[in-house]
């Protein structure tokens, strides 16, 4: 540090003791604690026990500073020193239970819950490594010779304590805007090109019809001119809503011309474009009635009947305005991001949006030429949604199999009909009339093409999700599922020829439950078969899209290699022109979670994509990359024991504690600068599915290093 961030650093620690010590300028155990925010007491007793010099019972503020001054300026050997006294609680050597009583502690603040025996493994594999002499304890130096194994780990020991460390001042220095660097441009061209030709032709728009009434005055002009712009954008947002129709143009020249990818974000800003104009039109009416000197009529009849005879259709030209104006500031309140994103308010959303059958029929009305811009695309979207609606009640699909996984997850299986084809990382529509008649929800297909059944993983996160899990939760699973004698033998006969356990029979059912399916429907990660390296990025339940692909990838592998009846040698046949890409792609997944019961999820599939590489070193087109954002990071004193031990028992047992795979599981978050520094394996492209906060992040050092980014909505 230099002498300003000492000072500021020291100011900073002054505030906060005064602020948890309290009138008597002294923290207690207690306070410490509270402080420290640690679940287990052996470390927060062990620090204040370090901390506390004199032995008083409690900490002044120059036995704080001192502690600390030791973790933050001391040398590598006095922080070693450090954590050694708190591992040691005998004051002499580190015995094997003390090591366990560590481990424990450490498991507990990493919110890992592993088994008794295999804490006595990490216990046992930690100890054999460190206690060199095999003299039955853990001496100072064997402890550090142990450390320096793990350089990583002391690059940055400390204890992570919020209120022990300033807020970064980088973060209020004046930075450039992300919107206004060259690499955003570089990286968004396709986008800000079609954003500016939208603008320009609204402007042109605009400008035309306020020159065509120009005798009426300024304020018929701007109502006029916004007049055009609604007919404009009333349309266009009916052609962002052809999911059919973009999906089929995502197979097309024109991917790599027109933004299809950010549909989504589009419709939004046209949505709003439409309210802007609304408010616009409605505003410059009622003030060029204000002014006009010759009218008959009050305001309110004006706006409320139809005396003044104002329209195409009987006069009705205000009254449907007024109406179009009240559903479409509707529309906007109730699609806000607090009222998507709420468990309570989904279905306000969601019947809300439903206004907009409504809001085109009353256009129509209200605007003599309107139809004159919607008829094409009307009838598109006519026809798409009878299209829809003959393949969703075709072939009689059924959920046939559920399990409830951990997170309240369902997953469904879904009877595939011989009809339906989709691509990796495609969606639908889902209807479950028993539980909601009339109510469609999205979501990503988890399976592969290749499988004869369909995949859905739906996490609880509103109303309708929250019924889902409910419905197939509740205990007597015989009222599930229609045919009750001839299922509840089904299922008993297939239990007993898996030989399940008791915990999966318990949150597993099978039934033969109603549903419809609109789709599918395509998304950006169809890109991923161009890519040359292609990192795939899951936060929690966003692994589903990728979990299709990958799955998907290993069927063409497996479909191509061949094996030797005498000597089993294993080979692949040459690939076909449409599987070229397959050859030379290369795959990235990395697969954030917040808790250890998470990756339980697919973690049978990612096993199974394991085994099928196992045999492939160095060829292997799939790496793999875990990451649990729950565990404290490896250079935090209350982590470092458990990270160096599950280390060891990971490289001794060929495979990671937490979850069973070959791939370590990485405790906290990626360091996207430094992770993404080392994806350059050819043309990078990096799709996204997951939290909108993380996707900033990770889209802003896409722009610095120049890569394609995709992003699943979620």
């Amino acid at each position: 540090m230099s002498v300003d961030e000492d000072a500021r650093w020291l100011e900073w620690v002054t505030k906060q003791f005064e602020s948890i010590a309290g009138d008597d300028k002294e923290i207690d155990l207690c306070e410490f604690k509270t402080a420290l925010k640690v679940k287990e007491s052996f470390f927060a007793e062990r620090f204040f026990a370090l901390f506390d010099s004199d032995g008083s019972g409690s900490i002044s503020l120059d036995e704080l500073l001192k502690a600390l001054d030791l973790l933050i300026h001391g040398t590598e050997t006095d922080k070693l020193r450090f954590l050694f006294q708190v591992y040691d609680v005998d004051r002499g050597s580190i015995d094997p239970d003390e090591l366990r009583t560590v481990l424990k502690s450490c498991l507990s603040e990493s919110a890992i819950s592993l088994p008794e025996e295999k804490l006595d493994d990490l216990t046992l594999v930690l100890f054999e490594s460190a206690d060199t002499d095999n003299s039955g304890s853990i001496t100072f130096e064997e402890l550090k010779e142990e450390l320096e194994n793990f350089p990583e780990v002391m690059e940055n020991l400390t204890i992570a304590a919020n209120w022990l460390k300033p807020p970064d001042l980088d973060q209020n220095k004046h930075q450039t805007p992300r919107y206004l660097t060259r690499a955003y441009w570089q990286n968004n061209s396709r986008k800000l090109l079609f954003l500016f030709g939208y603008g320009v032709l609204n402007l042109l728009l605009f400008v035309v019809a306020m020159l065509r009434h120009s005798d009426g005055g300024v304020w018929l002009m701007v109502a006029r001119g916004c007049g055009q712009c609604l007919n404009f954008n009333c349309t266009f947002v009916v052609v962002l809503m052809l999911r059919r129709c973009l999906t089929w143009l995502r197979a097309t020249w024109v991917v790599r011309v027109l933004p299809l990818d950010q549909n989504i974000l589009l419709h939004q800003i046209v949505g709003y474009a439409i309210f802007c104009f609304s408010l616009g039109h409605a505003i410059a009416h009622v003030v060029n009635f204000n002014l006009s000197q010759h009218s008959e009529f009050l305001l309110w009849e004006y706006l409320l009947t139809t005396r003044p005879m104002i329209g195409w259709v009987k006069g009705t030209a205000s009254l449907t305005g007024v109406v179009l104006l009240l559903l479409i500031c509707l529309m906007v309140l109730c699609s806000s991001t607090f009222v998507r994103r709420s468990g309570h308010f989904e279905q306000v959303f969601y019947w809300s949006h439903l206004s907009y059958i409504w809001v085109l029929i009353l256009l129509i009305v209200h605007c003599a030429n309107f139809w004159k811009w919607f008829v094409v695309p009307g009838l598109l979207f006519l026809l798409e949604k009878i299209v829809g609606i003959a393949v969703s009640r075709m072939g009689g699909l059924y959920i046939v199999e559920v399990n409830l996984l951990p997170s309240k997850v369902t997953h469904l299986v879904i009877k595939r009909p011989q009809f339906f084809h989709f691509k990796p990382g495609d969606y639908i529509y889902i209807n479950i009339p028993v539980i909601a008649k009339y109510e469609w929800h999205p979501f990503t297909i988890s399976s592969a093409p290749e499988q004869s059944t369909l995949w859905l993983h739906i996490r609880s996160m509103g109303q309708w999700t929250n019924r889902l899990y409910e419905y197939f939760r509740q205990t007597d699973s015989m009222e599930l599922c229609s045919g009750r004698l001839a299922t509840s033998l089904k299922k008993r006969r297939q239990q007993a020829k898996l030989q399940v356990s008791a915990k999966f029979a318990e949150n597993h059912r099978v039934c033969n439950i109603k549903c419809y399916v609109d789709g599918p429907y395509g998304t950006p990660t169809r890109q991923i078969f161009t890519s040359e390296h292609a990192v795939l990025i899951g936060a929690g339940i966003g692994i589903t899209p990728f979990a299709s692909i990958l799955q998907s990838i290993m069927y063409r592998y497996r479909l191509r290699k061949q094996n030797c009846p005498s000597c089993n040698f294993s080979w692949c046949e040459n690939l076909k022109d449409s599987d070229m890409t397959l050859r030379k792609l290369q795959v990235d997944f990395i697969w954030i979670n917040r808790d250890q019961k998470s990756f339980e999820w697919f973690v049978s599939l990612l096993t199974k994509l394991e085994m099928d590489q196992a045999d492939e070193e160095p060829e292997r087109f799939l790496e793999m990359h875990m990451y649990m954002t729950s565990a404290l990071s490896k250079n935090d004193m209350k982590a470092i024991g458990l990270q160096m031990a599950l280390d060891l028992l990971a490289k001794k047992e060929k495979k990671d504690s937490i979850t069973g795979l070959r791939t370590r599981t990485q405790p906290g978050r990626p360091e996207w600068g430094k992770k993404l520094s080392k994806e350059n394996k050819g043309k990078v492209h990096v799709f996204y599915c997951g939290a909108p906060s993380l996707a900033k992040a990770i889209k802003a050092q896409c722009e610095r290093f120049g890569f394609s980014f995709y992003k699943e909505n979620f």
